[in-house]
Order: structure tokens, then sequence, then C-alpha cells
């Protein structure tokens, strides 16, 4: 069997067994969508948002790229959050980044990778704005870890800065921001809670 062919399978065996565990879940689920979270995350294969907080279909809108970097002129990822914010109300925007993230590595290389470098310099500004304190972490791999950990805080203020979020918050509305490391190690996720100002 192919590859898509055993996709389609795949889905009929899985549309199977959530029918046959709750008859009503694709008609309810067709019904509305009403989640509570936005999820902006990496497009990392290993990284999928509702399988890793264990949530399912409906409960979180969605949000990837490479490195999950929201960038002012991106209107891709401005469309979504203000889809999200504005139309389905959403309480929470997370930024998740991941430990291991290839495109934060890719930034790290002055090695060319052709068109996505263009996207890469975010993370190699992200890398200038901490300079010292990344020069300042020898080991190799802490520094990897560290970077990453500080691109999830730097597109947290991206998103907060966006006139989207930032007309939410003026008009009171119910709703958080928040900075998530993934660690593909072990499989847990991570606050970080000490944000830049």
């Amino acid at each position: 069997m192919n590859k898509i062919a055993e996709i389609f399978e795949n889905n009929k065996k899985w549309a199977k067994r959530v029918h046959d565990a709750d008859p009503q879940f694709f008609y309810k689920l067709s019904q509305l969508q009403k989640p509570e979270i936005l999820w902006i995350g990496c497009a990392d294969s290993r990284v999928p948002a509702n399988q890793i907080i264990d949530l399912p279909p409906g409960d979180v809108f969605v949000h990837r790229n490479i490195a999950n970097v929201i960038v002012h002129t991106d209107l891709n990822a401005l469309s979504v959050i203000q889809y999200a914010v504005d139309v389905l109300e959403v309480k929470h925007i997370i930024v998740c980044g991941h430990y291991g993230c290839g495109g934060v590595k890719a930034s790290m290389s002055e090695t060319p990778h052709g068109l996505i470098d263009n996207w890469l310099r975010h993370l190699k500004d992200v890398a200038r704005f901490h300079e010292d304190e990344l020069h300042s972490i020898s080991d190799e791999e802490a520094r990897f870890a560290r970077l990453c950990e500080l691109n999830v805080q730097e597109q947290v203020n991206n998103v907060l800065n966006t006139t989207v979020v930032r007309a939410a918050l003026d008009r009171g509305a119910d709703l958080q921001v928040h900075a998530w490391i993934y660690d593909l190690k072990d499989g847990l996720i991570r606050d970080l809670k000490n944000l830049p100002e």
C-alpha cells in the first residue's frame, strides 16, 4: 500500500473509532467552532498541538510556521490572530516553541539555506538582541536551547504588540498570552514566565 492510500485508510479507522466512542462527535464538531485557545507553534512534525496537550479537534485554533515566528508584516499570521481574537474570542494565545528546533539551529549557522534564509533572518535578529547573554554561554547545546527560549519570548512580545491584541486588551478582552516551550526529549511543556519587557 502506498503512503497516500495508507493515510486514507488510517483516516477511515480513526473516524470509525471516534464515532464508535461518541456517535454524535462529528455532528457536534460540525456545528460550531468555539475554541478558547490559539496555538502558535512550530511547523515541526514532532510537535502536533492537539496531541501534545491532549485536546480533541475543535478545542484549539492552530497556526504553525517554521520556528513559531510572528512577524508584523506576515498577513497570514496576523489574519489568524485577528480571526482568533475578534471572531472566535479566544481567551488564551499560546506561543509554543520547542527545544531542538531546526529553524533556530539553522539560524545559528552561517551556511546558506536558500529561500528560508529570509525567514531565518528574524531568528538571527533575536540572537542579535540577546547577543551578550548568548555569547556568555560556552556550551553550544545550552546556547541553542536558550535561543529557543528567547525566540518564544520575543514572539510573545510580537504577539502582544500586534494591533489586534493591543486593541483587544485596551477594550478589556479576557485574553492572556503565554510563552511555552516543549521538550522533545520528555514530552513536557514548560511555561517561560520571565518575559522580557
